[in-house]
């Protein structure tokens, strides 16, 4: 199977490369990671880093070393929601432990598991910024802060019944228009 962005995505991925100096593209690569994900099923495959590569005409280790290091890129397959959930310092203090542990038995999966039905995947990560209204996990573009496990539950409830999928994609799309 070819790997290739759509025509929407590839229209994207052209006015983010053309942001840019000429020799400067792989400033671009974030950005063009963020949409990788969001057009190929919330993940980053070797063949889908290989194409980011091939628009940006670098190397793909390039991509390899960049798409690694963040937590924010996903290596393997990932349910349509992703739970993120903050553990650091602030977020721990008031509370996130209790909130993981109630994510896991809600939803019987262990962090960095997804859930048989492919809704959700529970990933634990550093620092989200919000440390004013933590505990706090994201989801896609949203952030939900203040948490309790009465949040939780509504959270997960709502995002089963929307049967809703949590992208990067809204944000980018906005980061674009200006």
């Amino acid at each position: 199977m070819e790997i290739k962005f759509s025509e929407q995505a590839l229209t994207r991925a052209n006015k983010i490369i053309a942001r840019y100096p000429q020799g400067k593209q792989k400033s671009a690569l974030l950005p063009l990671l963020h949409l990788a994900q969001s057009e190929f099923d919330g993940w980053l495959s070797q063949a889908v880093m290989d194409y980011v590569a091939s628009l940006l005409t670098i190397k793909p280790i390039e991509v390899y070393e960049v798409a690694t290091f963040y937590s924010m890129y996903n290596m393997k397959p990932v349910g349509k929601c992703l739970i993120e959930v903050c553990q650091t310092s602030s977020c721990w203090l008031r509370g996130s432990e209790e909130i993981v542990q109630h994510i896991k038995e809600k939803l019987n999966i262990e962090v960095g598991e997804t859930t048989s039905d492919g809704m959700f995947t529970l990933k634990t990560v550093e620092c989200l910024g919000s440390c004013g209204t933590a505990p706090m996990l994201q989801c896609g573009a949203n952030f939900y802060e203040n948490l309790t496990t009465d949040k939780v539950d509504e959270l997960i409830e709502k995002l089963r019944t929307n049967g809703e999928s949590s992208s990067y994609l809204r944000s980018l799309e906005v980061n674009l228009e200006s």
